[in-house]
């Protein structure tokens, strides 16, 4: 008997790793935190498909993910981001990951950690969806929307309350797997 799974990733084998490996899963360390901060900004407008085959190019170019290094990118990095085949060619979401950088810097030392910070709009803790079919899943909740707020207020860019709510799935603050999913129970106990 097949494992039943949410139906996203359409047969797709990176996607499904991603699914079933990754997605939803609570994140805590920082680097992994600011990369999905950075892959979540630069989906704003395309699918996660086209994100996630070039996420080892946006590895790459991004430093590792290293939000120090990332923060000083100079203009010449940038004009060299813009000539990179590998990752989206975004001027304007080039520069918003350098100021996001930046930002997640501030926050770092405001907080102690992003982790701490940011899991703050959900009490600390993964909240669960009930979602049975993909219609279900929401696009945003009152969580992303002060999450967004908040981030804006501290400089962030591209951090509208959709984006967050897909850094929220990413980084499993909610659990919107599908309760037929064999990955809804595993993240439940997250």
């Amino acid at each position: 008997m097949a494992t039943k799974s949410c139906a996203w990733p359409a047969g797709d084998p990176l996607m499904i790793r991603y699914h079933d490996e990754e997605w939803g899963e609570p994140a805590h360390d920082d680097r992994k935190l600011f990369e999905f901060l950075v892959l979540d900004a630069f989906q704003a407008g395309l699918s996660w498909r086209t994100i996630l085959y070039r996420r080892e190019a946006f590895r790459k170019a991004f430093a590792g993910f290293d939000a120090r290094k990332v923060a000083r990118f100079d203009q010449d990095r940038i004009a060299a981001l813009m000539a990179d085949e590998g990752i989206i060619r975004n001027g304007l979401k080039i520069k918003a990951a350098v100021i996001n950088a930046q930002a997640f810097l501030a926050v770092q030392k405001e907080f102690g950690s992003f982790d701490r910070y940011i899991w703050q709009f959900t009490g600390g803790k993964t909240l669960q969806t009930r979602c049975r079919t993909t219609d279900d899943i929401r696009a945003t909740s009152p969580e992303s929307d002060a999450m967004s707020a908040d981030l804006k207020k501290r400089g962030f860019k591209f951090v509208g309350s959709t984006i967050c709510y897909a850094f929220m799935q990413a980084a499993g603050m909610i659990n919107d797997h599908l309760v037929s999913c064999f990955r809804h129970r595993q993240v439940g106990r997250s």
